[in-house]
């Protein structure tokens, strides 16, 4: 290492929330090697100590302030969408860095006040938009980027899950923001616009239902099936659906299509899986594939935050593209 390279130093990293997906980050993070798990805190007692029985070094907070007094690096927020941006901000103005889970915010404002204190403070700040750290959609951005597709003019992409979240507020629009859109559209739009380069977008529309029924375009809901098409200011039209309990003869249904004047490229998943994923070029009446399982994907996106945060990082300006994800969210619910 030369001596213009910066040392890496391991991150000690608290996390907030240690429910199935903040133990499954977890155990992504120490299996890589990337950090230190330094801290635990939930106020579920059994979720707390089964995390602690995986990380049996880590100290135990009582609250988010007994934890951020504690000094780490950074933080892992894993807790409902109601507390993301009280317990992020919180975090950036005590000089922690904060990875948090999808979405950062209910809203549009609630991102912008959080990067606005990641800004501020000059913190990493990362969101665990993971989709986009498989080996299926990172071969599928390769195919764009070296010009294989040549201009892409459309865009499909569907998650429908045969089943519905096991929490209450997930279906409580003020706890969790919205429905299926904020749980796993988040997913599909951003997978689209990092996809292309982040356009603009022109203009969105979204039909939205709860239980069969349609609801108004205005009103605050936690739909469990949405239809949605955003206009690019490239001239391309990306087609969006999404859905909680659909009657989908799989667990999951799970896909991405681009298609260009050149080609197209498609991602989904395997035998209705979660977490099996296949990507294949199509030309005409012809396919060839790009990426096939297995793939342990579910804590890249963490690891590169935590290599990130190793190397000295402050706050990254591509945090400043989540604004415009959230904006798009924003106008599918109708705010």
């Amino acid at each position: 290492m030369s001596a213009a390279t910066p040392a890496l130093l391991t991150p000690r990293l608290g996390f907030l929330g240690t429910g199935w997906i903040g133990r499954n980050r977890l155990r992504a993070l120490r299996a890589s090697g990337a950090a230190t798990i330094g801290l635990l805190c939930d106020p579920d007692a059994g979720a707390l100590s089964a995390a602690a029985a995986e990380a049996p070094d880590a100290v135990l907070a009582g609250s988010l302030q007994d934890l951020l007094s504690a000094g780490p690096d950074g933080i892992v927020i894993a807790t409902p969408n109601a507390l993301h941006a009280e317990q992020a901000i919180a975090a950036l103005e005590s000089g922690v860095a904060v990875f948090c889970q999808k979405p950062l915010g209910r809203t549009a404002g609630e991102v912008e006040r959080i990067l606005k204190a990641a800004r501020k403070a000059d913190l990493l700040l990362g969101v665990d938009l993971s989709y986009r750290h498989t080996a299926a959609a990172a071969a599928l951005k390769r195919a764009y980027d070296s010009g294989e597709l040549g201009t892409v003019f459309a865009a499909e992409l569907e998650f429908h899950n045969a089943y519905g979240p096991d929490k209450a507020w997930f279906r409580d629009p003020a706890q969790a923001g919205g429905g299926c859109v904020l749980d796993l559209g988040v997913h599909l739009v951003d997978l689209a616009l990092w996809m292309l380069d982040f356009p603009g977008v022109r203009h969105v529309a979204c039909a939205r239902y709860a239980g069969g029924h349609r609801i108004p375009d205005t009103q605050a809901a936690a739909e469990d099936y949405a239809e949605i098409r955003l206009d690019l200011e490239t001239g391309a039209m990306v087609r969006i659906a999404c859905s909680w309990d659909l009657h989908a003869g799989a667990d999951a249904v799970i896909r991405a299509a681009f298609f260009g004047t050149r080609g197209g490229a498609r991602l989904e998943n395997v035998a209705g899986s979660f977490y099996d994923f296949r990507a294949e070029l199509t030309r005409s009446t012809s396919s060839r594939l790009l990426s096939s399982p297995p793939d342990d994907w579910g804590g890249r996106a963490l690891v590169a935050w935590a290599l990130q945060l190793a190397a000295g990082g402050g706050y990254d300006p591509e945090a400043d593209r989540l604004l415009a994800l959230h904006q798009v969210l924003d106008r599918c619910c109708g705010r």
